[in-house]
């Protein structure tokens, strides 16, 4: 984790996505890992001089791994650690895919404010509870055939109704690669990230419809 300021005022931190099944170490780079490269800058670029850490989460091993829910205590550890570092900083998750999904169970984390899921893993009958007052964007490309976004739009209309403020949006012509109007994902990702943060105007994608909770949805 690289450090913008010596006591930052927030963090945030990036999930990778991975394997279904990998109980193996994870390789020092991955095409996954890679993905997020210009998500870290993008969001370092936006939050200069606000002094917020940006950081990403190292897996201990390369799958989700059924019960054992590796991705998930990985997360759950680095923002331990970032508060045992810190103190108690407001923190937002920021995942693709299986780091999506991890980053949406690591929400219940006392230091969590938010979670962009970019692309995420939503299988059937995912918990929602832990999402309760928590601000979630999911971002999902229209033509991802490796993550449903259906799966997405369903996860987000069931964490509405459990009290999060969940805002849906689906890029037409997008993929699950994130390549397909990329510059877009990155933007996105930057833009919302500083709103959850609070130092940033709120994009027209996480625009409410009334107060806090409830399920926004947009195209873009």
């Amino acid at each position: 984790m690289g450090d913008s300021a010596a006591r930052p005022t927030a963090a945030v931190l990036l999930l990778h996505g991975g394997r279904e099944i990998g109980t193996a170490a994870p390789p020092p780079w991955s095409l996954a890992a890679l993905r997020m490269r210009p998500f870290a800058g993008a969001l370092t670029r936006a939050t200069r001089g606000h002094g917020v850490v940006v950081g990403r989460v190292r897996y201990r091993c390369r799958g989700w791994n059924g019960a054992c829910e590796d991705p998930v205590r990985d997360a759950r550890q680095a923002l331990d650690t970032l508060a045992q570092r810190f103190g108690d900083v407001p923190t937002v998750l920021v995942g693709h895919s299986m780091g999506g999904r991890a980053a949406l169970r690591a929400a219940g984390h006392p230091s969590v404010r938010g979670v962009v899921g970019l692309a995420p893993w939503c299988p059937p009958g995912e918990p929602v509870a832990q999402l309760a007052g928590r601000r979630v964007v999911l971002l999902h490309g229209e033509m991802d055939r490796v993550t449903d976004p259906r799966a997405s739009a369903e996860l987000a209309a069931r964490a509405g109704a459990a009290g999060a403020d969940v805002s849906m949006v689906l890029l037409r012509g997008a993929d699950h690669a994130m390549l397909r109007r990329a510059r877009l994902w990155h933007s996105l990702t930057a833009d919302v990230v500083s709103a959850l943060l609070g130092i940033g105007p709120e994009p027209a994608v996480m625009a409410r419809n009334s107060g806090f909770g409830g399920l926004h949805q947009r195209e873009y």
